[in-house]
């Protein structure tokens, strides 16, 4: 992928700076108690380990796989799960980390999920949050940026069939 093709839309230092913010934010809301964080895979496991790095609490880590791009730049609208999470979140006070919310059907529907196994809280934050492209209300308690209606990559979100993950911007195709 030539670098040509995209302009950097965030860049690396500027996405760190805004995760220590949030990871303090989150500690001083759960310092004391014991959290399950669990990154929505793909996407999200660069945001999330950067995230729990910043965070100065206990907490544990499941994983949780959905899907609606396909090899597509825009969601086809049904999702499905690829990875479910093993430890019971009945209970817990749960973090969801998600890489990036557009039409909000992905993360409303792991929302619900997740509601249903009767977590003792359960609160989301978004990398990226594309409020252009939302179709359905979605409950964020925390967003580090928001970004135009462009097609992004980078940081752990793909381009064209899986590829872009490793870049440390995020970057967007150029018009």
């Amino acid at each position: 992928m030539k670098s040509n093709n995209w302009d950097v839309l965030i860049s690396s230092a500027h996405i760190q700076e805004g995760i220590r913010k949030l990871g303090a934010e989150l500690t001083q809301i759960y310092t004391g108690r014991r959290i399950v964080v669990i990154p929505l895979l793909r996407g999200g496991f660069m945001f999330a380990a950067d995230l729990v790095r910043n965070m100065d609490v206990d907490l544990q880590i499941e994983f949780l796989g959905a899907a609606s791009y396909g090899e597509q730049t825009r969601s086809s609208g049904e999702v499905r799960l690829t990875l479910d999470t093993t430890l019971p979140l009945s209970g817990r006070d749960v973090l969801l980390v998600e890489d990036i919310v557009d039409t909000g059907l992905t993360l409303a529907y792991i929302q619900q999920l997740i509601k249903s196994r009767n977590p003792a809280s359960l609160r989301t934050v978004v990398l990226l949050d594309k409020k252009a492209r939302r179709q359905v209300d979605v409950d964020i308690y925390g967003c580090v940026f928001s970004i135009p209606d462009r097609f992004v990559f980078g940081y752990g979100l793909d381009s064209h069939g899986g590829f872009g993950r490793n870049l440390p911007d995020i970057v967007a195709l150029k018009d």
